[in-house]
């Protein structure tokens, strides 16, 4: 899967977060608040490292992923679906391909960055 984005080097970070949120949009039980245990996978890549030899510092991915965690996610997006919270996550970090989002066991969104050189 990661050769296909195109670029040199290509990394992917596994995060965990545990947070609630509402559908206010949606007709059903995700309309009331509850909580998931998230995976969120991130995707980034390079043509060239930077001047740590590194695509983009785990560090920072880590750091902007862990923003979410223990939060309300309608803190962040008004409308936190899966698919939201992907493309939310995917423009925070830089030089983001694609994120991955799976809000339970089997059910996972991913979001592909258009631009990623733009990031």
């Amino acid at each position: 899967m990661l050769g296909k984005f195109g670029k040199e080097y290509v990394l992917r970070k596994v995060l965990w977060i545990s947070a609630a949120h509402r559908l206010p949009d949606y007709v059903g039980p995700c309309a009331s608040l509850h909580g998931h245990n998230w995976k969120v996978t991130v995707v980034c890549g390079a043509d060239e490292l930077d001047e740590q030899g590194m695509v983009v510092d785990f560090a920072e991915i880590k750091k902007v992923v862990k923003l979410f965690d223990h939060e309300s996610l309608n803190k962040f997006l008004q409308q936190p679906t899966a698919e939201n919270i992907a493309q939310h996550l995917c423009h925070m970090i830089p030089k983001c391909l694609a994120v991955g989002v799976e809000e339970t066991e089997g059910s996972e969104i991913w979001y592909t960055n258009p631009n990623p050189d733009t990031t």
